[in-house]
């Protein structure tokens, strides 16, 4: 295997067919830093729930998935894909308002170039799923917010239609898995790229706690911060004094106490089981 990328979370790796091997580590990042320590089990949990959610979304698009025979040391962490030309955009749909989208619209009244109504909260369920792409940043600098005219500029007209439909109806088809099983997708991000027949296809992962906001339908209440099967705990904890970490410093968050390791592992597997239905291991 030829090592090819580490990303915050993903190792990925070339095989002598061709084929890529995309490994999910433990690492967990939060504000475009990769953290310490990683969160156990997260690997697996992420690529369990992206392989269920594939076949969940077979007939919405189609994705980079080869196969799960991997080399033992990555067996449950790792899949055999295709390469494909990934898309210079982050594909983000939201449904509710809240993180960046929530600063974006407290500031402008609009998220990436979306007008939305006045009044709305932190937690407000938004009028219908809106596309609000972003630039892909490197690792350690910012994604940030582009119109859907700039992503038109970037891609082409046509292709930034194609781009915002497969976003939108990827968290249609979410949302309302989700919801069946009492838990909002408040937004998610997904990677798109164009295989070797042009087509445009699902990569990376999809619809995990690390790429969506996932909180529990019956502790939904506008107005605040919501509770979450996602890092937002790992987030808030950033921004709590209790860190002692100030974001616009420039340095490096500080190690996770273990009780914020243990509790975000929890919250993952809670999505992974609740969303599923399948059994995690203890």
């Amino acid at each position: 295997m030829k090592h090819l990328h580490s990303g915050k979370v993903r190792d990925l790796y070339e095989m002598p067919d061709g084929l890529l091997l995309m490994v999910a580590s433990d690492r967990i990042s939060a504000f475009d830093h990769v953290l310490e320590p990683g969160i156990p089990d997260k690997g697996e949990i992420l690529t369990r729930l992206s392989l269920w959610w594939f076949e969940q979304l077979a007939d919405v698009v189609p994705n980079h998935l080869v196969s799960t025979d991997v080399p033992a040391e990555f067996a449950g962490r790792g899949v055999l894909c295709r390469r494909l030309r990934m898309v210079p955009v982050e594909c983000v749909a939201r449904g509710y308002l809240t993180g960046s989208g929530l600063t974006d619209y407290r500031a402008s009244g609009e998220v990436s170039g979306v007008r939305l109504p006045e009044g709305l909260t932190d937690g407000s369920r938004l009028p219908e799923p809106i596309f609000t792409p972003s630039t892909k940043a490197p690792v350690g600098e910012h994604d940030e917010p582009m119109t859907f005219g700039e992503v038109a500029a970037e891609v082409g007209p046509e292709v930034a239609e194609r781009l915002r439909r497969i976003t939108l109806d990827v968290y249609a088809r979410g949302a309302q898995i989700a919801l069946g099983r009492g838990i909002i997708l408040a937004d998610t991000k997904i990677e798109l790229g164009w295989d070797d027949r042009g087509e445009l296809t699902l990569g990376d992962e999809v619809l995990t706690p690390d790429s969506s906001r996932f909180w529990p339908l019956d502790q939904w209440e506008p107005g605040h911060s919501q509770p979450s099967f996602d890092k937002q705990y790992v987030r808030n904890w950033l921004l709590s004094a209790a860190s002692g970490w100030d974001r616009a410093s420039g340095e490096a968050p500080p190690p996770l106490p273990d009780e914020v390791v243990e509790r975000t592992r929890d919250r993952y597997v809670e999505a992974f089981e609740r969303l599923t239905g399948q059994r995690f291991r203890a």
